[in-house]
């Protein structure tokens, strides 16, 4: 079990660390609490406020200068987590969510800071003793987390000297950021390479969330964004909750979604920003379900307890469910005319047999159907099952995506066909690709959230 040892008062440090933040806050926008809340504005903005007065720190200075007064938060394994780690730590999750603390709101960074901080030693520590044992290497070098820094940059309009300039005007180190990103770009790195090559989404999973997606889509479907906070990370149920409240109130008063997820969110959507797309009923927890269906478009909800831990759900739009089905076809035919005798429509069925045999997928299909004498091959486009013909109809409404049909006799000939693409009316096509990417980073991210949970389970930690 995890031995956390309060050596001393954790509220009296607190205390001191919220002080100090609130005196010198003004540049990040502290509100006194009962501050007038601004609408919530979920579009994510540069993650900080462009300032070009201050001058840019050195290229090279990945060394953190500390003050002569800090003393210990917390240790990690025999590894230090000084208070002006955490203070650093704290201005960076404000800076980059956009939030506007109040005297009240500032524990909550701290708990988040000192939880991110904490998580990080750990990972660092495992993946120093991986590279030890298996003689690889997995931690981001400084030139990596420079050209990590420069995407971010660029994604916010800015030159990475900008960028930092920006965070040091708020009072934030550059090392702040690069520690976060080597720990964030290492632990993925070695998920990834570790889980990710052993890890199959296999074709039945992807079928059969196709195919309850596609019964899905006659409900009503939601395009939600969410913050999912893990109860076991974040110290308890009672703690997710009052944490997810303080969240709540932040985004009601201008923080943007998107930044708060990316820092707090457990989910996998964390780094989309918390984008979960388009969900239908069923697909999110129960308690999740029944609140989606009480809230508008543009609203955003209050904390909804689930069994592992708590979610914010902001609701982008909503439609109704459609009652058509849209289907995408290809075909592999051979003409035949109605008066065709049975010996000839027998050859062309053992000869589209053999075509069929050899068709890998969609994509591949006209090309290998072109390559068989007296065989055409075409793309049908997208039609509503109910207006296509009678013979081709029962089997593009039993096909699955990727499926191809036995040879169907019309009065023109003999078709295999396939279906490429299945969707509701009004809703958006169904693709393979992207269910496999979104079921792959559900189970990795699951994977390392229990890695965690075993980590700080085994590992000794005193907070000062």
């Amino acid at each position: 079990m995890m031995r956390a040892r309060n050596v001393t008062s954790r509220g009296a440090r607190g205390a001191v660390i919220v002080a100090a933040l609130l005196a010198a806050a003004a540049p990040m926008g502290v509100r006194a609490q009962g501050a007038e809340a601004a609408p919530a504005a979920p579009a994510a903005p540069p993650a900080v406020t462009p300032v070009t007065a201050s001058p840019a720190p050195p290229r090279e200075a990945l060394t953190p200068m500390r003050p002569m007064s800090e003393s210990v938060a917390a240790i990690v394994n025999d590894d230090i987590i000084s208070t002006y780690d955490l203070a650093q730590r704290m201005r960076l999750l404000i800076a980059t969510t956009g939030a506007q603390p109040t005297q009240d709101t500032l524990p909550q960074f701290q708990q988040e800071a000192l939880v991110s901080l904490v998580d990080e030693r750990l990972q660092l520590q495992e993946l120093k003793r991986v590279e030890k044992d298996q003689k690889m290497s997995i931690i981001a070098t400084d030139d990596e987390i420079r050209g990590e820094l420069a995407n971010m940059a660029q994604q916010n309009n800015l030159k990475p000297e900008a960028f930092l300039a920006a965070l040091k005007s708020q009072g934030i180190g550059p090392e702040t950021l690069y520690e976060q990103l080597r720990a964030q770009m290492s632990w993925q790195r070695w998920i990834r390479g570790r889980y990710g090559s052993r890890l199959r989404i296999g074709e039945d999973q992807i079928k059969a969330t196709q195919v309850r997606m596609i019964a899905a889509a006659s409900k009503p479907q939601y395009e939600v964004s969410e913050v999912f906070l893990d109860a076991g990370r974040t110290g308890g149920m009672d703690a997710a909750m009052k944490g997810a409240a303080q969240l709540v109130a932040q985004l009601q008063q201008g923080a943007p979604f998107a930044a708060v997820a990316r820092q707090f969110s457990a989910s996998s959507t964390a780094a989309a920003g918390g984008d979960a797309g388009w969900i239908s009923q069923g697909e999110m927890p129960p308690e999740v379900d029944a609140v989606l269906d009480q809230l508008r478009p543009g609203q955003l909800s209050q904390p909804i307890p689930v069994k592992d831990g708590v979610y914010i759900i902001y609701l982008k739009d909503k439609r109704s469910g459609a009652g058509q089905t849209l289907v995408s076809l290809k075909q592999a035919a051979i003409a035949l005319p109605a008066t065709a005798t049975a010996a000839d429509v027998e050859a062309a069925r053992v000869k589209l047999e053999a075509v069929k045999a050899a068709i890998k997928d969609c994509k591949t299909m006209e090309a290998t159907a072109g390559k068989t004498p007296g065989v055409i091959a075409g793309d049908l486009g997208e039609a509503e099952i109910s207006d296509l013909s009678p013979e081709f109809k029962e089997a593009a409404a039993k096909l699955q995506v990727g499926q191809l049909s036995e040879p169907i006799r019309t009065k023109v000939g003999l078709h295999v066909l396939a279906v490429c693409g299945k969707r509701s009316a009004g809703a958006a096509q169904i693709d393979h690709d992207q269910i496999e990417n979104r079921l792959t980073g559900e189970h990795l991210s699951m994977v390392s959230r229990r890695y965690m949970r075993d980590l700080r389970n085994s590992a000794t930690i005193e907070y000062r």
